[in-house]
């Protein structure tokens, strides 16, 4: 996870319109300079279904690679898993990244109707299912054959010690949300990671991964891109909803906000590489176009 790794960019598809709107986004990202396009997995209104979005984004794009971002491994039987990933790497030409997650949404557990767990049998599931992935992936008699052998890269995201472990032991790319849950509050409410707190994950996550740790591509999800000239008036306006309890500079600091200039921007992705190791910049779809004119400068 070194300092110096190459910048790859991508971002976050959150809900689908149609076809045409899909098609039009992803080659405008493509446009962009964007080396990706993923999907989440997540449910409520107008929130797609992971696999059929990446093919059809991948059909829509010459280079794009797609992955989901990231699947709640608790929706998924491994089996049947592992059936959709071989066929969504084979209809994307092996463009496909494998993101996966222990799941931190009791709301869509519920809605679902699958029972909530704690977040040590949330993070053995997820253990469990990459095993059972592997082997099927390998068995040439009853499993299934994908294009990017042996499995198709994997990402492994998310924000507590067992996870960021699991993540160092097994991962090809890790993910870092810079979202924490809030303490007291009810699951699935969140607030922004400071950069000391980042700090203290990333530290535990290289010591962890020891060895490996240089081959690791760090991933981190930016909630919001905000280009202006008065990053301090910025950020204070997003105080309440990102920061409640922190400060402006904590806030302007955040890994997962970035707030300036175009120029002012792309400093602040180039330093938190270098501290965090922060290489693969992944932005939600509001932000597509704001973030355009950063991955052209730092191109």
């Amino acid at each position: 996870m070194g300092a110096m790794r190459g910048f790859r960019f991508g971002c976050n598809v959150r809900t689908i319109r149609s076809r045409e709107a899909l098609t039009d986004l992803c080659r405008d990202a493509e446009r962009r300079g964007y080396d990706a396009v993923l999907v989440p997995d997540h449910l409520g209104r107008n929130r797609p279904s992971p696999f059929p979005v990446m093919v059809a984004i991948a059909d829509a794009t010459d280079r794009l690679r797609v992955g989901p971002f990231v699947l709640n491994v608790g929706f998924w039987n491994p089996s049947l898993l592992a059936r959709d990933v071989a066929t969504t790497d084979h209809l994307t030409g092996g463009r496909l990244e494998l993101g996966l997650g222990a799941g931190h949404m009791k709301s869509e557990f519920d809605a679902a109707g699958i029972p909530w767990q704690t977040f040590s049998e949330r993070v053995d599931r997820l253990a469990a299912t990459l095993d059972e992935l592997d082997r099927l992936f390998s068995d040439e008699q009853a499993g299934y054959d994908v294009a990017q052998r042996p499995r198709p890269p994997l990402m492994i995201a998310g924000t507590g010690r067992r996870t960021l472990d699991l993540a160092a032991e097994r991962a090809d790319i890790v993910g870092f949300t810079g979202i924490l849950q809030a303490r007291g509050k009810p699951p699935g409410s969140f607030r922004i990671a400071t950069a000391d707190e980042m700090d203290e994950r990333v530290a535990g996550f290289r010591a962890r991964a020891n060895a490996r740790a240089g081959e690791i591509e760090a991933n981190v999800l930016v909630q919001r891109v905000v280009v202006t000239d008065d990053r301090r008036t910025a950020a204070v306006r997003f105080l309440d909803e990102y920061g409640p309890g922190l400060t402006v500079d904590e806030v302007l600091e955040a890994p997962c906000l970035l707030f300036g200039t175009v120029r002012e921007i792309s400093e602040q992705v180039v330093e938190r590489r270098e501290r965090f190791g922060f290489s693969y910049i992944c932005v939600h779809e509001p932000d597509i176009q704001r973030f355009g004119p950063v991955i052209e400068a730092l191109r």
